[in-house]
């Protein structure tokens, strides 16, 4: 039997990468499919996004989280974390939270104009990204024609993060989702590809998993970043500038990363869920 009910969306974005959020915390919503997620963020037919948002009461009560965001990817899949969209619902819920996610629990603050958001401690051990055999992160012995020498580290999200003179000269969109995909991946990557601009400035493309070429990726961000200072790049605040704008991220001495940056809402609407389901 399908289900036949009106459901609210908000539209928002940070920096261009866009989100639908479906608000569950207070009225219940059907069980989310990554077939009705695939359906909703489909640009042609659907209301159009690169990942699809659900926030619920928390599930973990030990998490001592205010409430629990889902996120679903274009193509469906769900993931563990997304900054950008923990940006949007930081300044959609309009005071400090707790949020419950797959990848952990996160801390998110409105501030003008958008929010901060602690992202925890990157991991970097080749189980946690997770790799499909042991090797060293910090500087994997892998390449894929110019890029090479990729460091991996998990943000709640998986990414490779490849430092390269010119960012904006590598194919991207060709060589993402041959990486995206690669067997070393089991449960598939992030692609980051990264020049120094300045002294503790980042340039940064990403390719991002289920999702393809987008116009900022948080985690993203925060992976490059980590990934930067390990390497000997960059401080520990450091610019990274998107094709969608910057975000300032700082990574702290006790091994926390903190997000800033910009989210905005688009509109509202609402929609007939059996059109989708």
């Amino acid at each position: 039997m399908r289900c036949t009910m009106q459901v609210d969306f908000t539209k928002m974005h940070g920096l261009g990468n866009d989100f639908v959020v479906l608000d569950g915390r207070e009225v219940a919503l059907p069980a989310m499919t990554p077939a009705v997620a695939k359906a909703l963020a489909d640009r042609n037919t659907g209301i159009g996004c690169d990942q699809l948002i659900v926030l619920e009461p928390k599930g973990d009560t030990a998490s001592k989280a205010d409430f629990r965001m889902r996120i679903y990817n274009h193509d469906g899949g769900e993931v563990g974390a997304c900054g950008n969209a923990s940006r949007a619902v930081a300044l959609l819920h309009g005071n400090d939270a707790r949020v419950e996610t797959a990848g952990g629990v996160i801390d998110v603050s409105p501030v003008h104009g958008g929010a901060q958001v602690d992202m925890g401690v990157p991991r970097f051990d080749w189980e946690d990204i997770p790799l499909a055999y042991a090797m060293d992160t910090a500087a994997m012995p892998v390449g894929w024609e110019e890029l090479s020498d990729p460091v991996a580290v998990n943000v709640g999200n998986p990414h490779v993060v490849f430092f390269v003179d010119n960012a904006d000269a590598v194919d991207l969109a060709r060589l993402g989702p041959l990486i995206e995909s690669d067997a070393l991946f089991p449960e598939r990557v992030n692609v980051n590809v990264a020049s120094l601009a300045e002294d503790d400035h980042l340039h940064l493309r990403v390719w991002e998993r289920g999702a393809g070429l987008t116009r900022a990726c948080g985690t993203g961000a925060c992976a490059t970043a980590a990934a930067a200072f390990c390497r000997g790049l960059t401080g520990r605040n450091v610019t990274v500038s998107l094709p969608g704008g910057d975000l300032a991220i700082a990574y702290d001495e006790e091994g926390r990363i903190t997000m800033t940056g910009p989210a905005k809402e688009s509109f509202r609407g609402c929609f007939e869920w059996s059109n989708f389901a």
